[in-house]
C-alpha cells in the first residue's frame, strides 16, 4: 500500500478547492476511479472498480455540477503541486510549457459545445470531419531520472462550439493566452510556451511578451522577414521618418545558402548519431515588429523545419532540442485518451435543443438567461472532468518518475517489453495501484472520514481485484 499512501499524500495539496470536507472526500473517489479503472465508460467506470453502491452514481454526478468544487482554484493548487512534486526542464529563467489542441470525437446531440470539426490526419483509419468538443491544453515539460522527458498536463479547455455573444471575437488563440495566464496566475516564475505553427502570431506573443513570458514554435515554410535598416548616414539627411526594416528575406531563400549552414551532433530527444545542418539568424520579424531568433534545420530524415524563438539568449541547438520535446503532449495525450479516459465524459442536457450533424458552432445570444446558465453549467461539469483527468494523469506520472522501483514491485503482470530500469508508463501505474486497491479501500490511510464514506457506499465484495482473488 506505499503506493496509495504516497499517491494519498500528494492530493491532500487540493484540499484548498473544495468549500466542503464530504467534496473534497467524493473528488478524491472520482480521482481514485480515473487512476484505476479498466474501462472507459464514463462515471459508471467509478462504479464498477470501487465497488460503489448504485446511490454513489447520482452522487458523483452531482460532484461534477457542484458549486463547492472551486474549478480555477483547483487549476491553480494543481500547478504548484506539480512544481513541488517534479523537477522541471528549464531555458535558462525560463520554465518550459507545451502547448496543442485535442479534437474529442462526441456523438451526444443534446451535448453543448459539440461541433463539426476538421481532423488532420495522415492516417486513412480516421474520418477528415468529426462531431466532438475542440479542447486546448497546457502541459509542463518535466525532467525524470536516467535522463527521461515527459509532459505533465496542467490544464485543458473546450474553447469553441458555443458563441454565447455575438459580439464576443475572441479567436483560439486569444483563448490560449488566457488558458496561459490562469496557469501563471499567483507564480512568480517565467515561462517558455513551445507550440507548432498555428501559435506564432503576434495575438501570442505580444501578451506573452508583456507578461515577461517568451514563445518558441515553428513558422510556415512560406514566412518571411526582415533584415535590421541600415544605419542612417550623417552625410546626407533623407526626408521623412527613418527606416524600420531593412531588406526582405524569404526563409525558403536562405536555405539555399548551404556554405552559410553549421553541422551539428543532432540535440533531438532519443536521436544518437545524427548529424544535422543549422543556420541562426536574428531578424526583424512584422507581425511583432522586433527582433526574433529563427534557426533553419536540415535533418537529413527528417527534412527542413524553420523555427522561431522570441528569446534571443536561447543557443541555437537548444532551441533545436526543446521544439524537439514538443511531441511530449502528443504522447500525454495518448496515454489520456487510452489509459485513463479523460476526455471520455457523457453528460447531457436534457432540455437543450438537439444539434444536427453536421453543425458548427451554437449561438446562444437569443435564448433565455435559463438557457444560457444550463449550457454554461454544463460546460463546467466538463471542465472539472477533464481537469480531474488532467490530475489523475500526473499523480500517476509523479508515482512513475519518484517511485519506480516501488512501482516496478508491485506491478502484478507481465510486459514483453518491460524494462524496469526505466520509469513505467501510465498504465504499469495504474496496474499497479488497482493491485492495492482493497488495502487501501480498507485503511484509507488512517484517514477516518474517507474510511467511513467508502463504508457506508462500498461493497467490497464487488471490488474486481476481490472478485479476482477469490476466484
Amino acid at each position: 500500500m506505499a503506493l496509495w499512501i504516497e499517491w494519498y499524500q500528494a492530493v491532500q495539496a487540493l484540499r484548498p478547492a473544495c468549500t466542503r470536507t464530504r467534496t473534497f472526500l467524493w473528488m478524491l473517489v472520482v480521482l481514485m476511479g480515473l487512476c484505476t479503472r479498466s474501462d472507459l465508460a464514463g462515471v459508471t467506470s467509478f462504479v464498477r472498480v470501487l465497488g460503489l453502491r448504485p446511490v454513489a452514481y447520482h452522487r458523483l454526478l452531482h460532484l461534477f455540477h457542484s458549486t463547492a468544487l472551486n474549478l480555477d482554484l483547483l487549476t491553480r493548487c494543481w500547478v504548484r503541486l506539480v512544481l513541488a512534486l517534479f523537477h522541471p526542464v528549464m531555458a535558462g529563467p525560463y520554465l518550459v510549457c507545451l502547448a496543442d489542441g485535442i479534437k474529442a470525437p462526441k456523438e451526444g446531440r443534446k451535448m453543448p459545445g459539440v461541433k463539426l470539426l476538421h481532423q488532420e490526419s495522415t492516417s486513412n483509419s480516421k474520418p477528415s470531419f468529426i462531431m466532438g468538443h475542440s479542447l486546448q491544453a497546457i502541459s509542463l515539460l518535466i525532467q525524470g531520472p536516467a535522463g527521461t522527458v515527459s509532459a505533465v498536463p496542467l490544464t485543458s479547455r473546450i474553447h469553441e462550439g458555443v458563441v454565447l455573444c455575438t459580439l464576443n471575437k475572441r479567436t483560439l488563440l486569444d483563448k490560449m493566452v488566457t488558458l496561459m495566464f490562469s496557469v501563471t496566475e499567483g507564480l512568480n516564475r517565467k515561462f517558455l510556451l513551445v507550440a507548432d505553427a498555428y501559435y506564432a502570431s503576434r495575438k501570442i506573443i505580444i501578451p506573452l511578451l508583456a507578461k515577461g513570458h517568451q514563445l518558441l514554435s515553428r513558422v510556415r515554410s512560406n514566412a518571411v522577414a526582415y533584415l535590421p535598416p541600415p544605419a542612417p548616414s550623417t552625410r546626407r539627411k533623407r526626408k521623412g521618418r527613418p527606416r524600420t526594416y531593412g531588406k526582405k528575406v524569404r526563409l525558403k531563400d536562405l536555405m539555399k545558402e548551404t556554405a552559410a549552414f553549421i553541422s551539428a551532433p543532432s540535440p533531438v530527444y532519443g536521436e544518437q548519431n545524427v548529424m544535422l545542418r543549422y543556420r541562426c539568424l536574428d531578424l526583424l520579424w512584422r507581425p511583432v515588429g522586433r527582433l526574433v531568433r529563427f534557426v533553419l534545420v536540415v535533418h537529413p530524415h527528417r527534412g527542413c523545419i524553420f523555427l522561431l524563438a522570441t528569446d534571443l539568449m536561447l543557443a541555437p541547438l537548444e532551441i533545436i532540442q526543446l521544439y524537439g520535446c514538443r511531441f511530449k503532449i502528443e504522447v500525454g495525450f495518448r496515454q489520456a485518451v487510452h489509459v485513463l479516459g479523460a476526455y471520455a465524459y457523457h453528460f447531457w442536457m436534457s432540455g437543450m435543443t438537439p444539434i444536427r450533424h453536421g453543425a458548427g458552432n451554437q449561438f446562444l445570444h437569443r435564448k433565455s438567461k435559463k438557457y444560457r446558465a444550463d449550457v454554461q453549467r454544463k460546460l463546467r461539469a466538463y471542465h472539472v472532468y477533464v481537469q480531474l483527468g488532467c490530475i489523475a494523469q500526473g499523480l500517476l506520472l509523479h508515482l512513475s518518475m519518484n517511485h519506480s522501483a516501488t512501482v516496478w514491485l508491485h506491478f502484478r503482470s507481465w510486459l514483453r517489453t518491460m524494462n524496469p530500469k526505466l520509469p513505467p508508463s501510465e498504465l504499469v501505474v495504474a496496474h499497479a495501484l488497482r493491485a492495492d486497491l482493497p488495502g487501501f479501500i480498507a485503511d484509507c490511510a488512517g484517514d477516518a472520514s474517507m474510511k467511513k464514506m467508502l463504508e457506508e457506499y462500498c461493497l467490497f465484495d464487488a471490488i474486481p481485484v476481490f472478485k479476482e482473488a477469490a476466484a
